[in-house]
């Protein structure tokens, strides 16, 4: 079966390297780590998704070993429900009132202003914790019964929607990429094992020592 990873953040080169996009880099990540389908792989256009007929805002690249989709909407990150959703639908066999079946096979990854930079956070399910990418993947899919990996990116103070939108500052770059490759390495064991306890109580063991 095949595997949908779901990394958030915004479309366009002024929000490369904002904190709001470390679901992206950590989609770039996985990618350049396990490869593609062709030598090369890179992130597609929705048009070229075969046998989908949902929105297309979104780019998607595929892994062949083991079948992942790795997907990035592209409808800003309060819309991001609008494309995960019907992917999950078009992957997993749906149940009642259209949740998913396989809604476990799911993994979302992105920012988190509860966790501060270079802390990282995998967990089976639970809310959206007032991030606006998770509450509309909530909403749209009609559970929160799946899982999700947090990045940390520090406290934004007063103002959270200017901080989630700032660029990282120099200081910060560098934990940030260690974060982001930390989390890919996390999501392709998740990917070869399929062991989401096994993976968490790994991963958190190792984290919590480097804290």
């Amino acid at each position: 079966m095949t595997r949908l990873v779901a990394g958030l953040g915004n479309p366009g080169t002024e929000y490369e390297w904002t904190r709001h996009n470390v679901g992206f880099h950590v989609l770039d990540r996985i990618l350049a780590v396990a490869g593609g389908e062709d030598d090369g792989a890179l992130f597609r256009s929705a048009r070229h998704l075969e046998g989908y007929n949902g929105p297309r805002d979104f780019s998607w690249a595929r892994l062949a070993e083991p079948d992942v989709l790795l997907l990035r909407p592209e409808t800003y990150m309060n819309r991001s429900g609008d494309v995960v959703a019907p992917m999950a639908r078009f992957l997993f066999p749906k149940g009642e009132e259209g949740v998913p079946l396989n809604v476990s096979q799911l993994m979302v990854v992105y920012d988190d202003i509860d966790l501060e930079l270079g802390r990282l956070r995998i967990r089976p399910h639970g809310g959206h914790g007032g991030q606006n990418g998770m509450r509309s993947i909530i909403t749209h899919l009609g559970t929160d019964q799946f899982p999700r990996l947090r990045v940390g990116i520090g406290p934004s103070g007063t103002d959270a929607a200017r901080h989630v939108l700032q660029l990282f500052p120099d200081k910060d770059r560098a934990e940030a990429e260690i974060s982001i490759a930390e989390a890919a390495e996390a999501i392709l064991d998740w990917l070869g094992t399929g062991d989401l306890e096994g993976c968490m109580t790994r991963y958190h063991s190792r984290w919590n020592q480097e804290s």
